[in-house]
């Protein structure tokens, strides 16, 4: 019944995925903001919600066009679903940015997967990412998945590998001159912040507890099921379905790295989790394992509130 209703109702399917966000968003602000809400709150609030809606638009275009689920868009669902699970990763408007440069950054790393215009695609993607990291320090680790997906490409020819670190250099140059214009400073205008901290006292509540416990029972079950259904895929698309996983890993490294263990960061997770959990729905057999199983994500995150 729930997977008819998403697989036919399409005209209103983003409506809901739109809607499910703007809970979480308003109800991370209740919840985590002291500060008076006035037009100008309001306003930068409002700009940052359009930035989550972009940030879905991405990931829907993402999949759609590398054909990365079956096109039935539980992927913009899933998505929004987590960020009602944890409704503190639209609270800080860095992480926010920042996952929307790593998502601009992946766009071009999967397309690589058609072998034209590669040189402009590393250095989009290195320059994508290493715009993410002046926002956030830790999103750096996904500049990883460049090197890893020319591994994975087996591609051997050495200026593809020096570009990515030209486009790195590139974007600290430009930042760097911007920061002795506005601050007669070199480094100013960075906001590095290289800490790590392994202390997840943060977490340790019942709603953080049941989000986190669901989330990645859930994630890492499906990725099993994810891997052995690469091999099933027509070989153009293999390296894109493991990008997504090594985006997944790193994005979990994101989460340990984090030196203020928020919630937010968990935002970088969400993105490659959401279309390993939707290749999975794509792929079950039986329709009352299928219905259970999208229930539990759709009401866990509904019953967290009330929590």
């Amino acid at each position: 019944m729930i997977t008819s209703f998403f697989n036919k109702s399409r005209s209103i399917y983003l409506i809901i995925v739109f809607f499910i966000a703007l809970l979480a968003f308003v109800i991370a602000r209740i919840n985590g903001v002291n500060q008076d809400f006035n037009f100008d709150f309001l306003l930068k609030q409002a700009f940052l919600l359009i930035v989550v809606y972009a940030s879905i638009l991405l990931l829907n275009f993402i999949v759609n066009k590398n054909s990365l689920t079956n096109k039935n868009n539980y992927e913009i669902l899933l998505f929004s679903l987590f960020l009602l699970f944890i409704t503190q990763t639209t609270i800080n408007s860095n992480v926010i940015w920042s996952n929307l440069f790593v998502l601009l950054g992946l766009r071009r790393i999967i397309s690589l997967r058609s072998p034209s215009n590669t040189k402009k695609k590393l250095f989009d993607a290195a320059i994508w990412i290493s715009i993410a990291a002046l926002f956030y320090f830790w999103a750096i680790l996904f500049f990883v998945l460049i090197l890893l997906s020319l591994v994975l490409y087996s591609d051997n020819n050495i200026r593809h590998w020096l570009i990515p670190f030209l486009g790195v250099l590139t974007v600290l140059v430009i930042t760097a001159s911007l920061s002795v214009i506005l601050y007669d400073e070199f480094f100013e205008i960075y906001k590095f912040s290289p800490e790590i901290s392994y202390d997840f006292s943060n977490y340790n509540s019942i709603s953080y507890l049941i989000a986190i416990t669901v989330l990645l029972s859930f994630g890492v079950w499906s990725s099993i099921f994810y891997s052995n259904n690469i091999k099933k895929k027509k070989k153009a698309f293999r390296v894109s379905f493991k990008t997504i996983i090594i985006a997944a890993i790193i994005g979990f490294f994101v989460v340990i790295f984090a030196p203020n263990k928020d919630g937010s960061e968990f935002l970088f997770l969400f993105a490659p989790l959401a279309i390993i959990i939707a290749n999975y729905i794509d792929i079950i057999q039986e329709k009352w394992f299928k219905e259970i199983f999208l229930a539990v994500l759709i009401i866990v995150p509904f019953v967290l509130l009330m929590l």
